[in-house]
């Protein structure tokens, strides 16, 4: 036995049931799971992936795109990292033109449009706050200024702060998190629907909407209002020929983890779900695909899990 972590070795908060790690990085907690990552923790949210180890898998060398999205120009918001880069990533791979909204994580932005411009895409990034309807408003207008169109929305920008007790959560968090999860959805798809012919809608909600994570009761809530507003707008938008879909995610490792969790949590991510262990963002890509591409074409209102059998909905 390879006694890499234990309870003895924790200062802070639970051990959250982790007791070793053996050889094979298999955590035993009465059961085995895979362990993504060892303790970490970064002070700023969303967080920055290029701080993280391991570093997410963010690319499949193995996908091969088909041209699904040739020509397609695609808005993605928290796109410099996580889930949002591996969805540019393939959608670069498909064809699409691809622009990346994101607040102040530069470095991890600039490594994405690097990424996608050594693959022969066009990536063109936008640094702001999304929670501000102007900031939304340039978003809209500089993407129609630089390529003309709007095909793809992905609303997927998103925070997200661990309290155990309702009564830990000051109005200012509940705001704040309202604002940047929900909010910015309203305001940026808002402006996208002036200019929207056809194409499709994609908002990233979460498995905890479904099943309630009680340290995360505002994030919970927030993405709850995803669910709602992706079916209403689904049904209204429907005769005008744009579907408008979510993706709930089960447990990702992405920037958003070591931003939101106590240190010690982090080695047991992805240990309930069947599969006893988080994925990695590219792992999810190809749904967004999916959705975006006319494959589609008969799909909209739906949510899809992708969460390693943790939730089955």
């Amino acid at each position: 036995m390879n006694e890499k972590y234990g309870c003895k070795s924790c200062e802070v908060g639970d051990n959250y049931g982790l007791l070793y790690v053996n050889e094979c990085n298999d955590g035993v907690v009465g059961k085995e799971f895979k362990i993504k990552a060892y303790p970490q923790y970064q002070t700023v949210q969303p967080g920055m992936e290029f701080l993280m180890e391991p570093r997410p898998i963010f690319d499949n060398s193995n996908y091969k795109g088909s041209g699904k999205l040739k020509d397609k120009v695609a808005i993605i918001t928290g796109g410099d990292s996580g889930i949002g880069r591996a969805v540019a990533v393939y959608y670069a791979k498909e064809g699409a033109k691809v622009v990346i909204v994101y607040y102040n994580e530069h470095a991890d932005a600039e490594y994405t449009k690097k990424y996608i411009e050594n693959l022969g895409g066009t990536c063109l990034l936008i640094s702001g706050d999304l929670k501000n309807c102007d900031f939304c408003k340039m978003v809209v207008d500089k993407t129609m200024e630089c390529f003309g169109k709007i095909d793809i929305l992905v609303n997927n920008a998103g925070v997200q702060f661990q309290q155990k007790r309702l009564e830990d959560i000051s109005n200012e968090q509940f705001d704040y998190t309202m604002k940047t999860n929900i909010y910015s959805m309203f305001y940026l798809t808002k402006e996208v629907l002036k200019y929207m012919k056809c194409g499709s809608i994609i908002n990233t909600t979460s498995i905890t909407t479904f099943y309630g994570e009680p340290e995360l009761i505002d994030y919970v809530t927030s993405k709850g209002a995803i669910v709602g507003f992706t079916r209403a707008l689904a049904t209204n938008l429907a005769t005008k020929n744009i579907r408008v879909n979510a993706v709930a995610p089960g447990v990702f490792w992405t920037a958003l983890q070591p931003s939101c969790w106590m240190p010690n949590k982090i080695p047991t991510l992805g240990s309930d779900s069947d599969m006893k262990r988080a994925a990695d963002p590219y792992e999810i890509a190809p749904i967004y695909v999916y959705l975006a591409s006319d494959d589609s074409s008969y799909t909209t209102g739906q949510v899809f899990h992708i969460n390693g059998g943790q939730y089955k909905g």
